[in-house]
This record gives structure tokens, sequence and C-alpha cells, in this order.
């Protein structure tokens, strides 16, 4: 299975990447993922396997070679490169495409969308598992991949400030986000994941790391302005929606 897409896009995809479960599979998808794949036989990075530059020049036989040890090639990637699809069949790979992202005008939710891509039924909730106590704190992410999807930072502050009457609050931030004194960086996907696992509530924007959190079974509070819930809000028993 090759699945691109960023943080949030993959962790929505992940119940369908489950269901199709072989006797051996492998997983191709971008680095930063990688470790948030627990239930493959092999993770691979895309960039490292020169996938992204096939159809472009001379395909390396390294790359060849591995695709054709496959009897089944399930693709999110190349739907939109013609010269990718035109390359791939005219080498008969046994590739199957799919659309990477929910088409405008999709009222389905993203985890659904997938699944009823591969023929399975809807309803699941992406899951990855951490086995960690929870903690007494609260995490706070206030970033996300587009400013049109953050909730002001100083209303996020004022929240702080609120919940410290509570529970101690962390922040949390990624390595492309803005900087943010104090606030914890774990590059890492699956061990950041694990530590919010212990938090008692993550508060977040419409980002990857919300999508991480409620997946890790964190209680969550996303906050959701430009884009739509119904169809990329996260899913789970511990998961609360508010429009701003």
């Amino acid at each position: 299975m090759i699945r691109t897409g960023a943080i949030g896009d993959f962790i929505v995809s992940l119940p369908a990447l489950e269901a199709l479960g072989t006797d051996y599979l492998e997983v191709w998808t971008a680095g930063p993922n990688m470790p948030l794949v627990r239930f493959a036989h092999c993770v691979r990075s895309i960039a490292l396997t020169g996938l992204d530059v096939l159809g472009i020049g001379e395909p390396q036989p390294s790359l060849l070679e591995a695709l054709r040890r496959f009897d089944s090639i399930i693709s999110w990637y190349g739907t939109n490169r013609p010269e990718f699809r035109d390359l791939v069949h005219e080498l008969r790979l046994p590739f199957r495409f799919h659309a990477a992202l929910p088409p405008a005008g999709h009222d389905m939710h993203a985890v659904d969308f997938y699944l009823d891509q591969v023929g399975r039924p809807s309803g699941a909730v992406p899951r990855i598992h951490c086995n960690v106590p929870r903690e007494d704190f609260a995490v706070i992410h206030p970033f996300s991949g587009s400013p049109k999807k953050n909730w002001p930072l100083e209303k996020f502050r004022a929240l702080a400030c609120r919940l410290k009457r509570v529970m101690p609050v962390r922040w949390c931030a990624g390595p492309e986000d803005p900087r943010l004194p104090g606030a914890v960086y774990i590059e890492d996907l699956y061990e950041l994941g694990c530590w919010l696992a212990r938090a008692r509530l993550y508060v977040g924007n419409d980002s990857g790391i919300t999508h991480l959190a409620a997946a890790v079974g964190t209680p969550v509070l996303a906050l959701f302005g430009s884009t739509n819930p119904c169809i990329w809000g996260p899913r789970g028993g511990n998961v609360r929606i508010a429009r701003w």
C-alpha cells in the first residue's frame, strides 16, 4: 500500500489500510508518518524508494525489482500524475489507484471515504495503541498546517490560564510550527502520540496532531474554523468538536 499525505490525512486512512492486512504487507508513506504504522510487516519512506521520480526519468532497477515482488499494489499516490500511471501500466505493474482526498462537494467523513474505496463498512475509528498511564495535565497545540485553521493564539493563552486552575498545562508544537517558548517538541510521531496519551485533556485546531491525540485515546477538544468537521473531524468516544 502506498499512502502519501500529511499527518491527519494519513491517520484518517489508517482503518482502510489496516482492513487490507494480508500474509505480507508493506506500507510506503512519507517519512514522518512511518512510526505510526504498527500493523505492517515493513514500512518504507517513499522518498527513499525513488518512487516519487518514477515517470520523470529512467526507472531505478532496484525500485522496479521491489515493485514486481508484489501481487497487488494499492496506491493513493500517482492518481493525479498521468505520466506515472501510464508508465506503471506499460510496465505491467499490479497497481490499483485511489483518490488521495475526498472530492469537492463530498459530504462523507474522510475515514468512511477511504473505507468505501477498499470495500469496507463505514464507522471505524482510527486507533494507535500506546500502553501508558494517564496523568493529570492538559496539552494545548495551537497550530496546524494552515494559519486559516488556527484559533487565535491569544485565545489559547486565555484558555490555558483558566485550565491552570484545574490542572497543569503543557504546550506542544512541531518542527515546522512557529517557535513557542516552553513547548514540548517530539519529532517521532509515535513517541509524541504516547506522550499525548498520558494527558487528561488535549485542545487543538484541525490538525494532524489533533487527529493523533484522538487516535491514541486522549480526551480531545478540537476547534474548527474554516474546515468541515463532518468530513475532517477527529473520531472517538472522547472527542468533542467546537466551531469558532
